[in-house]
């Protein structure tokens, strides 16, 4: 019973942090005069990223060889393809759930551009990364990862730069949490508002790491299962989570933004550590997921490229897409 508590304290903690830290993104935005691009899909992204980051990075560096280094693969390619099924699903469910509140439903209001150049982005980038596990050459596995982290630093300044809406440019803000009087809150409050924020997002999502991670060993998950559809659910929580609070304020661009950008991040850096620090060589479990993530995030794209426009649709079905990896795994024993 104690772990189930600590589960619904842990999600209540992410949610917090997860409230605290968007407010003080839009001031930070606002104060600097950058776009919703560069706000979400670089600056919230990469925050909220640190959860899933320090996972495979400690399972490879301090787990035993064999066991640290699958279950850090595992955790590597799980993180995109929840952002891609579970995340989406969840924003998906929000715009629903709010449509009362939206003139222009079921149209959300996105940005295509900033969305499709995400999503075009993080395939491209994605599949290098995949490659990279079919050519067991350390010189263009070294060759690779360097590309991606230029892509990925071209990609960031890129964004940073591009024009757009600027966050909070024309919304009237809620007060700023740690200067709630401030009509035009100091940036060093806002960092501060934004570390504390990070903070519990952190603490809270390695406490449900280890609810989950406790209650699934419990039930005798696999450790490939663990890692792959049980970890990324908690690690990931930061961006549902902050999702969810913008889509309920009508922030689409900022939601989805932060779910591709975080996509694009974990496709080029996160990608890196996997390939120079392990074996990489995906096995069929993973395959399969790299498989599923990629339909996904084709759905979602080719509206936007047909349309020019993104409703909930082909982001609900990224609800079937994470079942359908689920009952996969179970049935293959998660091999």
């Amino acid at each position: 019973m104690t772990q189930y508590a600590m589960l619904v304290v842990s999600a209540v903690v992410v949610l917090a942090g997860a409230s605290l830290f968007t407010n003080g993104l839009e001031w930070f935005g606002k104060r600097l005069g950058l776009s919703d691009h560069a706000v979400g899909s670089v600056f919230a992204a990469v925050g909220t990223a640190m959860p899933e980051t320090m996972v495979p990075i400690i399972a490879i560096m301090f787990g035993t060889k064999a066991a640290g280094h699958a279950v850090g693969i595992g955790a590597i390619i799980g993180a995109p393809f929840m952002l891609a099924t579970l995340a989406m699903f969840v924003t998906g469910v929000a715009v629903v759930w709010n449509r009362d509140n939206r003139p222009d439903y079921p149209n959300m209001n996105v940005d295509p551009r900033v969305i499709k150049l995400n999503l075009e982005c993080f395939m491209g980038f994605y599949a290098l990364a995949v490659a990279a596990s079919f050519v067991d050459v350390f010189l263009f596995k070294l060759f690779v990862s360097c590309l991606l982290v230029l892509f990925y630093a071209i990609y960031a300044v890129y964004a940073v730069k591009s024009g757009g809406s600027s966050s909070g440019e024309n919304d009237v803000l809620e007060p700023c949490w740690f200067a709630p009087k401030s009509e035009n809150p100091p940036l060093p409050v806002i960092f501060a508002q934004i570390t504390s924020a990070l903070v519990l997002i952190i603490w809270g999502a390695e406490l449900f790491v280890d609810a989950i991670q406790a209650i699934s060993l419990a039930l005798g998950a696999s450790p490939l299962l663990l890692s792959m559809l049980i970890v990324p659910v908690a690690t990931e929580l930061p961006e549902k989570f902050n999702s969810v609070v913008w889509i309920k304020k009508g922030k689409d661009t900022l939601a989805l933004g932060n779910i591709t950008g975080s996509m694009v991040w974990q496709s080029t850096a996160i990608m890196t550590v996997g390939i120079m620090l392990t074996d990489w060589k995906l096995g069929p479990a993973e395959m399969w997921s790299v498989l599923l993530t990629m339909l996904a995030t084709l759905l979602v794209y080719v509206q936007l490229r047909r349309t020019k426009r993104l409703t909930p649709a082909p982001l609900l079905a990224g609800g079937f897409f994470y079942l359908l990896f689920a009952l996969i795994m179970v049935l293959r024993g998660a091999k």
